[in-house]
Parts: C-alpha cells; sequence; structure tokens
C-alpha cells in the first residue's frame, strides 16, 4: 500500500531517508488456486492489504506482490559530515546524525 510507504519515507525524511526497498511480484503457480496472500521470507503467510514490521523492515502485501522497505537508512549511503556520526537505534528503528564531540545536538546530512 503507498501510504503505509509514502509515511515511512516522511518519518525518514527527518532522520536521513535513504532506505532500501524492494518489491516482489506475486507469482501465481495455479490458477485455479491463487495466492490469498504474499508469503514472507520465513515463509508465514500475510493477506493481501495487510502491513507489517520485522527487524525495522516495513512491508505490505498487495495482490501485486510484497514491498518492503528498511526503516533505518544504509550507514554505506548517507552523506554526513566528517564532524558527525549516524547513531542507530534498533528497538525504535530510527537512526540520527549527531556531533561526534556532543551526541546531544543533531546533525543535518551535507
Amino acid at each position: 500500500m503507498a501510504p503505509l510507504h509514502v509515511f515511512v519515507c516522511l518519518l525518514g525524511l527527518v532522520v536521513l531517508c535513504r532506505s532500501d526497498c524492494f518489491f516482489q511480484g506475486l507469482v501465481i503457480k495455479d490458477l485455479e488456486n491463487p495466492p490469498k496472500g504474499c508469503m514472507d521470507e520465513d515463509g508465514k503467510l500475510h493477506d493481501f492489504g495487510s502491513e507489517w514490521t520485522r527487524d525495522c523492515v516495513a512491508c505490505s502485501c498487495t495482490e501485486d506482490g510484497m514491498s518492503c522497505c528498511n526503516m533505518i537508512p544504509d550507514l554505506n549511503i548517507v552523506d554526513i559530515p566528517a564532524e558527525c556520526e549516524l547513531v542507530v537505534n534498533k528497538k525504535a528503528c530510527s537512526a540520527k546524525a549527531v556531533l561526534k564531540s556532543d551526541n546531544t545536538k543533531e546533525c543535518y546530512p551535507l
């Protein structure tokens, strides 16, 4: 569902939205018995229209397939000033750039 992805990205803009996303198209193997949802990497079936988050990856399932986005920016693609560092909170699925000299002050990407 597009609203979830827009929401996740808008939230991430505050924190450096440059997340990795992927789409896995729905595969119909048997026309007589079409799928009832999307199968995640653990083999769990998620109904069409459902949304879930696991390990800071937000996913949604539509009749076209499964779309997932990492909620934490990839450290390799985030441009932050040299005097800053990226602090990741995996419990809250968030990240922010802070000054290395004072981690109470936020930095902003270049």
